[in-house]
């Protein structure tokens, strides 16, 4: 919220504005109670590989549904589609198991980021459990990857490759994601969401 607050992290649709909205003694107590939240057991994001996904459309709170009259699918290219396990549940943003996100990847995409991430691509990057721990479960003040939202991921790879997070954590990452590609970034992004936390 700080580097929202400060312009160092940009979300032109929703956290800039809330950010700079929020006093400082409420970001506090909030990141206060976010971090006492405990980590359920059961993973928050199912990771399935497809060649083909369903048509879908953006919903209400920038959520994609399966389109109710369209039943095509469509080639899944280099993309990660999100879609509810249980729709009634999503909506209400309901925090226990079974109320997840399906993460339809590209096939093959979990492999590859797993030889990158733990190889670090023969150069190209470095191995993502040097500081992300053992699993990529966080380590210290490095934060977890293992079972995160992999479309958060792929934002987050592409903020620290574009300069669009200008924070602290950012400059340590801009070296490390500067030679990945797109396809890179959707396979580690995968591959991180496919681990237990």
């Amino acid at each position: 919220m700080k580097d929202f607050k400060s312009g160092k992290r940009k979300d032109p649709i929703r956290m800039t504005a809330i950010a700079q909205a929020t006093p400082e003694e409420d970001i506090a107590a909030a990141a206060e109670w976010f971090a006492s939240l405990q980590t359920p057991a059961t993973p928050w994001i199912k990771v399935i590989e497809q060649n083909t996904v369903p048509k879908t459309y953006l919903g209400q709170g920038r959520m994609r549904f399966i389109d109710p009259d369209d039943k095509a699918t469509e080639p899944i290219g280099n993309r990660i589609i999100m879609l509810p396990m249980d729709v009634k549940r999503a909506r209400l943003r309901d925090p226990h198991p079974g109320a997840g996100f399906n993460a339809l990847v590209p096939v093959g995409s979990v492999a590859k980021g797993k030889a990158l991430a733990q190889t670090g691509g023969n150069g190209k990057t470095v191995e993502c459990a040097i500081c992300h721990g053992e699993g990529l479960k966080g380590l210290g003040n490095v934060p977890r990857l293992a079972n995160v939202h992999p479309i958060y991921l792929v934002r987050q790879l592409y903020n620290f490759q574009t300069g669009a997070n200008s924070s602290a954590d950012a400059a340590l990452m801009k070296r490390v994601v500067a030679k990945l590609t797109d396809e890179d970034i959707v396979n580690l992004a995968a591959y991180a969401a496919s681990l237990t936390r």
